[in-house]
Parts: C-alpha cells; sequence; structure tokens
C-alpha cells in the first residue's frame, strides 16, 4: 500500500495506475466467469463493484472511472441478458442500474477515503517534523541551561576566590601599615625638633597617607564582610532605620540639616545591611551638600508595581555630570577630588552590593552644582501596615 500510495502520486506513474485498473477487471471478470461455470451467476456483480473500489484505493480517480465503464461494458456483455451482446433489455434496465450506482459508490467512497488517509499522512509527517524541531529545540534550551549552570557555578566560585582574595589582602596590609604609621608618628614626636620645614612636612604626608590608605583597608575589609556574612531576612521597620541613621548622622556631623523624610513602608530584608545602605546614602548627601545652609535631605518612597518598592534620598549639594554615572558605583571610584570631599570611594558600591543581595536595583539622577537623588528597589513586607511618620 504504501509503495502504490507514493509512487501512483507521480507523472511518470500514470500508465502503470491505468494498466493496474484494466489488469485488476479482466483478473475479476475472469474470477466472475470461473464462479458462473458452478453456476454462481450472481458473484459477477460484486466481484467486479469490489474491484472498482481497490483500483480507486490505489490508483485513483481517473483509473476509477475506467475500471466503472470497463466493467459496466463487461458485465453488460457476459454476464447480463442476451448474453455477448450491449443490448440492455427493459427487464436488465434497474440491475444494470444497480451495478453502475454500486460501482460509483463505492469508487466515491474509496476515493475520500484516500484522500482522507492523504490528509492524515500529511499531517503526520508535519507533526513529525514539528517534534524533531521541538526536540532539537529542547535539547538546544538543556544544552544552554547547562552551560547558564556552570557559568553561575564558575561565577559564584570565582567571587568567592575574590572575595577571599580581597579579604585576605586587606587584612595582611593592616599590620604592616599600622608599624608604618606608629613609628612615623614617634618619629614625629621625638625627631621634629631636628627636622627643618621641609622634612616635617614630607613625615606629615607620610601620616596622611598611611591614615588614607588604613581607612581603605577597613573599607575594603567591610565591603568584602558583605558577600560573607549571612543575610537574615524578616520584615524591616524602614521609617525606624531612617530616622536613627538621621538622628546619628545630625548628632556626628555638626552641621545645619534640613530633613524630609516621608513614609515609608516596611520592607523585606536584612536589617543591619539596609541600615548600612542608609548610613552611605545620608553620609554622602550630608557630606556633598555641606557647603548648603541649610543641607536639605530629603528621603521617601515610591510604590512600584508588583512586589517592589523604591527608595529615594534627594540632596542639594554640588551634584555631578551624568556621562560619569556608570562609574558612581565602582570601587574606589570618585567624581570629586579628595582634598575637596574626604571619602574613600567605596560607600556607593556597597550600596550596590546590598541592594543586589536584596534582589533590587540602584541609580542615580543629578545635575552639576544641583544636587542628586539615588534610588533603590527593594521587595516589600508580606504583611504590613501604615505606620505614622515621625521627623527627629
Amino acid at each position: 500500500m504504501t509503495y502504490w500510495n507514493v509512487e501512483f502520486q507521480l507523472p511518470q506513474s500514470r500508465a502503470i495506475r491505468y494498466g493496474f485498473a484494466a489488469a485488476l477487471v479482466a483478473v475479476s471478470t475472469a474470477v466472475a466467469l470461473a464462479f458462473r461455470q458452478y453456476h454462481l451467476n450472481d458473484v459477477a456483480l460484486p466481484v467486479l463493484v469490489l474491484a472498482v473500489g481497490v483500483i480507486t484505493w490505489y490508483a485513483g480517480s481517473g483509473p476509477a472511472v475506467l475500471a466503472v465503464l470497463l466493467s459496466s461494458a463487461i458485465f453488460n456483455y457476459l454476464f447480463a441478458e442476451p448474453l455477448y451482446t450491449f443490448y440492455v433489455s427493459a427487464g436488465d434496465l434497474p440491475y444494470f442500474f444497480v451495478f453502475i450506482c454500486s460501482a460509483i459508490m463505492i469508487s466515491s467512497f474509496s476515493a475520500v477515503r484516500r484522500r482522507i488517509e492523504e490528509n492524515l499522512r500529511h499531517a503526520r509527517d508535519r507533526l513529525q517534523v514539528e517534534l524533531e524541531h521541538r526536540e532539537q529545540r529542547e535539547a538546544e534550551i538543556r544544552k544552554l541551561n547547562q552551560e547558564l549552570v556552570l557559568r553561575a557555578t564558575e561565577l559564584e566560585a570565582a567571587n568567592k576566590e575574590l572575595e577571599s582574595f580581597a579579604y585576605s589582602v586587606s587584612h595582611d596590609l593592616r599590620a604592616p601599615l599600622r608599624h608604618l604609621v606608629g613609628y612615623s608618628e614617634l618619629l614625629q614626636k621625638h625627631a621634629s625638633s631636628s627636622l627643618d620645614t621641609q622634612g616635617q612636612r614630607y613625615l606629615q604626608t607620610i601620616l596622611e597617607s598611611g591614615k588614607r590608605m588604613g581607612n581603605l583597608i577597613d573599607d575594603l575589609l567591610a565591603f568584602s564582610r558583605i558577600g560573607r556574612v549571612e543575610s537574615r531576612q524578616a520584615a524591616v521597620d524602614l521609617q525606624q532605620v531612617v530616622n536613627e541613621v538621621a538622628a546619628e548622622i545630625g548628632q556626628t556631623k555638626g552641621q545645619e540639616i534640613s530633613w524630609t523624610i516621608g513614609a515609608l513602608p516596611p520592607c523585606h530584608g536584612d536589617r543591619s545591611l539596609l541600615k548600612l545602605v542608609f548610613v552611605n546614602l545620608l553620609s554622602n548627601a550630608v557630606k556633598f551638600s555641606g557647603m548648603r545652609r541649610p543641607a536639605k535631605i530629603e528621603i521617601g518612597s515610591v510604590d512600584l508595581n508588583g512586589d517592589q518598592l523604591e527608595i529615594f534620598v534627594r540632596d542639594n549639594g554640588v551634584g555631578f555630570d551624568m556621562q560619569y554615572v556608570n562609574k558612581l558605583f565602582g570601587v574606589f571610584q570618585r567624581l570629586h577630588r579628595a582634598d575637596e570631599f574626604e571619602g574613600t570611594g567605596i560607600g556607593l558600591a556597597t550600596v550596590q552590593r546590598i541592594v543586589h543581595r536584596h534582589g533590587g536595583t540602584v541609580r542615580a539622577e543629578s545635575k552639576v552644582d544641583q544636587g542628586a537623588t539615588f534610588y533603590f528597589s527593594l521587595p516589600k513586607a508580606k504583611h504590613f501596615m501604615e505606620r505614622t511618620v515621625s521627623v527627629p
């Protein structure tokens, strides 16, 4: 069947199909004549009709028409009275008509079934191709997932090695640096009288540079510990955290600061790490607004769609040029000279690292001499209530 269904669709197989029709009609006629020798005259009709159905099924509509014509002529000539003539009597018309209708009906049924089979075969082939493509895509996705897991594992291992390296280097540098600063102070105390002005200036530069390097090492150690410390997730009252940090900064800085603290809903995260975020952001805001009288610091929140909220810290300080915003959150990256504003350039990198650990993002907006605004997003607390705002 597969051979005929495939081969008979080809143009060069037309002669084979019509030859098959003629041969099968001839075989059916021989079978009917053989049965007539045993006085079974009624076998001719079903045998010829069956032949028409088989021809329609395997050879198609054209050979089926030929089979109907040949079968009708043979039936009329060999099996319908009077025999061996093509004359059809009035009494044989119904019998002959039934034969023609039966052959046409069987032929049409076979043609319809053959069409359905071809459609099903084409649909099966399309599904097979689609299944192969899908399996290929799934294999590619599995391969990409495996590569992604491998890259993530390698990246995690590299980060851990980098954190361990930074921690080890920073820790090992502290002891010789303490010796350098300590002996420089001793030298300044015991030999300052024997040094001229230039020598004393050299010694003072050594002390200041050593202390600055000590601060850098301390900040680098704190930055490396963020990736090593275990995070303790819980509901955090941001309103209380901001009030504590603002009160501490206001007491230590000793400058005129105007605080505007909006309503801050609770969030979900590590309270100690989030407090460090506000310490860095509010300290920066106060530092870069130090030349303003008063320094205006505003803290508020924006409710994002979904399960995130966005906190902002805005100041009226010196600001920065937005073309350098990509450098802002890098380690040891500074947009102002050290003699203008103190600091080591790790505070904002620490902020970004903590916020990323909480699944959020950090961004900044500013104009030169028009202040700056820092935004960071955090996950909302699972259950929280509105709280009264208190301004220190």
